[in-house]
């Protein structure tokens, strides 16, 4: 559907590929696939629950790819069922907005099912229930402002800046 489809739909707010997301039983087993693509590692941590870890790697300038595993001693969550059920690949699609709940509206608006609304550490998210055409999870963040603390910007973001600043910056990419 084209915007001039779109009919009475409220409008997306900017959004872009933040990463693509990928399940694996281990990351650093995984890593070594990555780092032979020639992605570089930047960022890794493992969630408060200490039910799965996620590190972030970026190729070139734009692209980005996560790897999310569970962690041994975190029992059952989300991505064992996940990997149990599927095995090892693509988990999830991050859209990068600059306004969640403009997005969520869009998208229930247009009849989609959003299936999860947080506010984290760093960022707020939605889910787009993967029962869609597409048969893909897609996830929509909007960082804080706070998130920077976590590293350098080329490190967190996307060309190192979130969405929305390089817009204030003139940068109209």
């Amino acid at each position: 559907m084209t915007d001039s489809e779109s009919g009475d739909l409220p409008p997306m707010p900017p959004a872009r590929v933040d990463h693509v997301g990928i399940a694996v039983h281990d990351v650093d087993a995984a890593e070594a696939t990555l780092r032979a693509l020639g992605c570089t590692p930047v960022h890794r941590e493992t969630v408060p629950a200490g039910t799965f870890e996620w590190a972030t790697y970026t190729l070139g300038d734009a692209s980005r790819v996560e790897l999310v595993a569970p962690v041994e001693s975190g029992g059952e969550s989300f991505l064992t069922g996940f990997l149990a059920d599927h095995g090892p690949g693509l988990h999830h699609v991050t859209l990068e907005v600059t306004d969640v709940d403009a997005a969520v509206d869009r998208l229930e608006a247009a009849g989609e099912r959003v299936v999860g609304y947080a506010v984290e550490d760093g960022w707020t998210e939605a889910f787009v229930s993967p029962r869609n055409p597409t048969g893909t999870l897609f996830q929509l963040m909007a960082y804080h402002d706070d998130y920077r603390e976590r590293g350098p910007d080329e490190a967190l973001f996307v060309r190192g800046e979130p969405l929305g600043d390089e817009r204030e910056n003139g940068d109209e990419r």
